[in-house]
């Protein structure tokens, strides 16, 4: 059965004087290791010590304020995503107004990509405003891609963020290949999960395994946006019978209506030659 964590109901635990770390996703909630999810929260001024273990790779999100990272040429904002490479060891700070991230890490890397070793073995942070945006054929959701084996240098996780307008819904369909999850990032929404109906909202996080049947509407007045990352990457998309395959259409201009910094062709989901 998929896993919906609320960030809310979950209870943070103190790492070090000003950070608190809050585990969305681990061993113990997903029974297995293929992937650990946490939430952390800097205090203004605060550090935080990123270690991964040998043969971990990871990658962070900052949702708010910004963060000065070591490894990293400029401060970190909202508008990227960084790659640590394997087992990398990394420090963090706060800005002066602190700061919100999401740290993502996968252990045993090599057991979905065996050629890991390939990764670019210093911090890279991608700019994912600068990515193409990509629409719907059949309705008004966009999508942009935030980790593909061009930008993150592996196959061992893809990630993308997507934005569900008002009265927008995605076909039922479901992976094989893969397991995922999608965190709301704003807005909320409705998952139905083998055809059962949940609420997400910001914050929350929801994990599915394979095979498992899901589709999400957005109900309400405002946008529904979720990131969600796989692990690995290559999976095939399986769409319930009757379901419009979903595919994507460039639209020739990025998040700020500029030029992108590359081109996507059409393709439909589960199709990752190119990216």
């Amino acid at each position: 059965m998929p896993v919906i964590v609320r960030t809310q109901d979950a209870t943070p635990r103190a790492a070090a004087a000003g950070v608190r770390i809050t585990a969305l996703l681990d061993t113990a909630t997903i029974g297995n290791d293929r992937v650990h999810l946490e939430r952390i929260a800097l205090d203004p001024g605060a550090a935080h010590a990123i270690a991964l273990a040998e043969g971990e790779l990871a990658w962070l999100q900052l949702l708010s304020g910004t963060v000065a990272c070591d490894g990293a040429a400029a401060a970190l904002t909202p508008d990227g995503v960084t790659y640590l490479p394997l087992g990398h060891a990394e420090d963090v700070t706060a800005g002066d107004a602190g700061a919100e991230l999401l740290l993502a890490r996968v252990p045993d890397a090599t057991r979905f990509d065996p050629d890991i070793a390939d990764m670019p073995a210093t911090v890279r942070t991608v700019d994912w405003t600068r990515e193409p945006v990509l629409q719907s054929e059949h309705d008004a959701r966009k999508r942009v891609y935030m980790a593909t084996p061009a930008l993150a240098g592996t196959h061992a996780f893809k990630g993308e963020m997507i934005t569900y307008p008002p009265g927008t819904a995605a076909p039922e369909h479901h992976h094989v290949g893969a397991e995922h999850f999608q965190c709301v990032i704003a807005g909320e929404g409705t998952v139905l999960l083998d055809g059962i109906a949940h609420t997400l909202r910001a914050g929350d996080v929801l994990y599915n395994y394979e095979h498992e049947p899901h589709a999400f509407i957005n109900e309400s007045g405002a946008d529904f946006v979720f990131v969600e990352f796989f692990v690995p990457g290559p999976c095939e998309t399986i769409w319930s019978p009757g379901a419009n395959v979903c595919a994507w259409l460039p639209t020739g201009v990025d998040s700020g209506g500029r030029k992108p910094s590359r081109d996507i062709g059409y393709h439909v989901h589960g199709e990752d030659a190119g990216l």
